[in-house]
């Protein structure tokens, strides 16, 4: 009962640079992400966007990987950290989802995953997610992470993977200026 894995991006296609409003507190991260997207691996690997909630680490994610996905043929998976947890905990209870698993993550030139901050207190989970950084980090596969605080303030995460985070670039995303928010 080999479990195969059909890859799906999982991009939300109206989230582009295109429709992503700059202004003063986003215009590093969107230069950064675009500099990303067009040298997917070589750059800024892994990219680490934070910020509170709402102020765009999502949408720039997903135009990183619809760029990507426009103007090359790399395969790129956006998923939650609430996604890699339930992936990884259905390994424990059926064997044959290892194989399904590192095909899903392991085989991917981009890697996107959002709030990264919910991997903590999970150890096992912690543990894979390391692993699979490594593997993904060593074949230049670009990897793009966001979370709500810095990698030295995910207090719970694992030492080594807050600095496995900080291996690229990490880029704080403010909240807008008043001439952006009339946007």
């Amino acid at each position: 009962n080999k479990i195969v894995y059909k890859h799906s991006s999982n991009l939300i296609k109206k989230y582009n640079f295109e429709s992503f409003v700059v202004g003063n507190s986003n215009k590093l991260a969107q230069a950064t992400a675009f500099m990303v997207a067009q040298s997917p691996g070589e750059a800024y690997n892994p990219l680490f966007l934070y910020g509170s909630s709402g102020l765009g680490k999502t949408h720039l994610m997903h135009a990183v990987g619809n760029y990507i996905e426009e103007t090359t043929n790399k395969k790129v998976l956006y998923i939650t950290s609430q996604q890699f947890i339930e992936d990884f905990s259905k390994i424990s209870r059926d064997s044959d989802y290892v194989e399904y698993f590192k095909s899903k993550y392991r085989s991917i030139d981009v890697l996107i995953i959002d709030d990264i901050q919910f991997l903590a207190n999970k150890a096992k989970t912690q543990e894979e997610f390391f692993h699979t950084f490594n593997v993904l980090h060593d074949e230049k596969k670009q990897i793009i992470i966001s979370s709500d605080r810095s990698p030295n303030d995910l207090k719970l995460l694992e030492e080594r993977l807050k600095t496995r985070f900080c291996w690229g670039l990490t880029v704080d995303i403010f909240p807008p200026d008043f001439d952006l928010r009339k946007n």
